[in-house]
């Protein structure tokens, strides 16, 4: 029986490793898990604690030390996981960079794009807010105007109140809006 006490057969044996290979794969997994296990608990203290330590602006938004250091951690718990879960950590260099160079370009160009839109939408809050405010107001009297109905389906189309007729050799579901 193993050190699992289970009635599985050794598994080490099965992939041709010795009994120390084993222990050994299994001893560097384990390390892994509790480095991912700590990063993690480090940043659900930094996520509680972030307020008192100062690390959110006036605004109550996180700054941007605050978002690199979790960029950072999650990219640090990405390369245990691909270099040790993954077995790319034992591949040749090459073989290394052609897998994660095109993953390492797309992230840092999803990144590009996250801190400015992120920017856009915090240098015009102003414009932003009036659209946001303006839309949900429009929709607000839409809703309360029966415009977007459960009977609006199949209301508008056949149906049309005197004067209103659709425009000759035009369909009624095919043009504009009737009402």
């Amino acid at each position: 029986m193993s050190e699992f006490h289970d009635d599985y057969p050794q598994y080490e044996f099965m992939a041709q490793h010795s009994e120390e290979e084993g222990k050994q794969a299994r001893k560097k997994l384990w390390g892994v898990f509790w480095i991912m296990l700590v990063v993690t608990i480090v940043e659900l203290i930094i996520g509680f604690q972030a307020s008192d330590w100062g690390l959110l602006n006036e605004d109550r938004t996180s700054s941007v030390v605050l978002k690199v250091l979790f960029i950072g951690l999650t990219i640090g718990k990405a390369y245990f996981i691909v270099f040790s879960f993954m077995h790319l950590g034992h591949e040749k260099k090459w073989l290394k960079w052609s897998i994660l160079g095109p993953y390492m370009i797309f992230i840092v160009y999803l990144i590009g794009i996250i801190v400015q839109e992120a920017n856009y939408s915090k240098v015009h809050k102003e414009k932003m807010d009036e659209l946001i405010v303006d839309q949900k107001n429009r929709l607000n009297e839409e809703a309360k105007s029966g415009h977007h109905s459960a009977e609006g389906k199949e209301g508008h189309e056949g149906k049309h109140s005197e004067g209103e007729h659709p425009a000759e050799g035009e369909h009624p579901a095919e043009g504009g809006e009737h009402h």
